[in-house]
């Protein structure tokens, strides 16, 4: 699933260097605790997703995600 978020219309242009860097570190901040906390959750989703796309006894190749 892939949101389309309007970055410019939520970052607008002309924002300072400070202010910039300052979101930066929340949006880190956020990203790094919600990882933290629903990492088991994420990894096996992920591996599930794998199973899906490659071959168990030839990993090396991929399957047709039909």
């Amino acid at each position: 699933m892939i949101i389309d978020i309007d970055s410019e219309t939520l970052f607008p242009e002309g924002l300072s260097d400070e202010a910039i860097s300052a979101i930066n570190d929340v949006l880190a901040e956020i990203a790094m605790q919600w990882e933290s906390q629903h990492y088991h959750q994420l990894k096996r989703f992920r591996e599930q997703q794998q199973i899906n796309f490659y071959d168990p006894v030839k990993p090396w190749y991929r399957k047709n995600p039909d």
